[in-house]
């Protein structure tokens, strides 16, 4: 990739830094590809810093911790919540500095060749190379376009679900057409009395065997969409849903709803940086370099003609983003590290686990 020359430039003296405020790599982000990124630089002995934008570790996973969970190689089924347990606990085997509550809207490279990171509460991270892990960006759920929605949310309107049992024996409608639409009607489709789902347009966007098994369990409605709520007190207790073409009026009893329609990603500032974008992702190489020498990107923010979006995949980027990292700055480091099981710095904690 080209090298880039439009990054701004801070006059800095090194001798104003302390050594322990410099990090090897800096990881923007804390969703499984950052958390993932910030154990596997452990492994190659670098020093990490994680900085997460939100009060916790975990990312977009906790926008459906209450899921199942397949497709983690090796991982039995589980919930996302416990998934996101399991991450941070191995995210912080080598003890990174994890820095929360802190959103970096911008870098700059000094005349010394570190980066600075600049946050939103206006401090200064430096680092010698980033990795750039912020998924789906600050995301925010796509409302019900309805006036009245809002009344609702703090009741029987839902936009996330964190428990499944409140819907026993409920009947449900769920609105949307995505992956987690889908998935959610066959989660509620065991606990529920009944669900309907309803789609505006004929074609669901998700998994083809999970749209078949849906149809299956649930009551499907296409093209239909919600364009009236009736409430009584702060609960809504009816819903009509419209047919987009003919104009036909079908009147539901409910007793939750569930709105599925997806959500908007507010970009990180880092994208006025400099860096190469491409429908609003981070283009990178199959090494996870972007445009930018010393800055490699990971997860759901980035993409390149081979990309696997799936959970797996982010971990993949991960490490080739370390691997990446760890040999612009030492061009004669091993391009990967060794596997645990030969892993000098595993030998310690193997003691602690076996107590031999």
């Amino acid at each position: 990739m080209p090298e880039l020359h439009s990054i701004d430039k801070t006059r800095t003296d090194v001798s104003e830094m302390h050594k322990e405020d410099i990090y090897d790599v800096t990881i923007i982000g804390g969703g499984p590809a950052g958390m993932y990124a910030a154990f596997y630089a452990g492994m190659r002995e670098m020093k990490v810093k994680l900085i997460e934008g939100k009060d916790r570790l975990g990312g977009f996973l906790h926008t459906y911790s209450d899921k199942t969970i397949w497709d983690v190689g090796g991982v039995p089924p589980m919930k996302c919540s416990r998934l996101i347990e399991w991450l941070v606990q191995q995210a912080t085997t080598f003890d990174p500095t994890v820095v929360l509550n802190r959103s970096v809207d911008r870098f700059t490279r000094l005349d010394n060749g570190l980066f600075a990171l600049h946050t939103d509460e206006g401090e200064l991270h430096y680092t010698r190379s980033i990795i750039i892990a912020i998924g789906r960006g600050i995301a925010e759920v796509q409302r019900l376009e309805m006036e009245e929605a809002s009344e609702y949310e703090r009741s029987n309107l839902h936009y996330t679900l964190q428990s499944l049992e409140r819907f026993t024996g409920k009947h449900v409608l769920i609105s949307g057409g995505g992956n987690s639409a889908v998935d959610w009607a066959i989660e509620l489709a065991e606990q529920a009395e009944t669900v309907t789902v309803v789609h505006r347009q004929s074609e669901f966007r998700a998994m083809e065997r999970n749209v078949k098994y849906m149809k299956n369990i649930a009551d499907v409605r296409t093209p239909y969409q919600i364009t009236r709520l009736h409430g009584n007190g702060d609960r809504i207790h009816q819903v009509v849903i419209t047919h987009v073409d003919t104009g036909e009026n079908v009147l539901l009893e409910v007793d939750e709803i569930v709105v599925s329609h997806g959500y908007t990603s507010h970009a990180s500032g880092l994208a006025r940086c400099g860096l190469e974008m491409s429908e609003g992702m981070i283009v990178m190489s199959q090494l996870a370099e972007t445009n930018v020498p010393g800055i490699f990107s990971a997860g759901d923010c980035a993409t390149h003609e081979s990309k696997v979006r799936l959970i797996a995949g982010a971990f993949n980027d991960a490490i080739v983003a370390v691997n990446s990292a760890k040999q612009y700055l030492n061009p004669k480091a091993p391009k990967m590290a060794y596997v645990s099981s030969h892993n000098d710095i595993f030998r310690e904690k193997n003691r602690h686990i076996t107590g031999c």
